[in-house]
């Protein structure tokens, strides 16, 4: 963007001022295929459901990677890396933990890391 002649840079906000995220690495096991956007949907149902709206809505929810990992004629096999504010870890893993069903199949969603970074998190993929 120019404004005469010279250009606007962003200013970066100071660390002390960004929210603080923590990364959940999740393996995900379902009877049927899902894709990013299921899982978008599973999490989400499963916060409102154990939490309510009014806490699910501070929890800064992202899912940041979703990859297949395993297919067999039992179940799926899935993992993702999920974002969310480091003062609502806890809550966000007991909901994924209470979700089993989606559109009628079996779901299990286990917690295998917690990190602090993608990268880190990417480790346990």
């Amino acid at each position: 963007m120019e404004l005469g002649g010279s250009q606007m840079k962003l200013k970066v906000l100071p660390p002390t001022l960004r929210k603080n995220n923590r990364y959940l690495t999740v393996d995900i096991k379902i009877t049927s295929p899902i894709s990013k956007d299921d899982l978008v949907a599973i999490i989400w149902d499963a916060c409102v459901r154990f939490q309510g709206e009014a806490n699910t809505a501070n929890f800064n929810l992202w899912v940041m990677k979703f990859y297949k990992i395993d297919e067999n004629e039992k179940y799926y096999n899935y993992k993702a890396i999920i974002r969310c504010q480091r003062d609502f870890v806890d809550d966000v893993r007991s909901a994924l933990a209470l979700a089993n069903m989606f559109s009628g199949n079996r779901i299990a969603m286990t917690t295998i890391a917690l990190s602090g970074t993608i990268k880190a998190s990417q480790k346990y993929i």
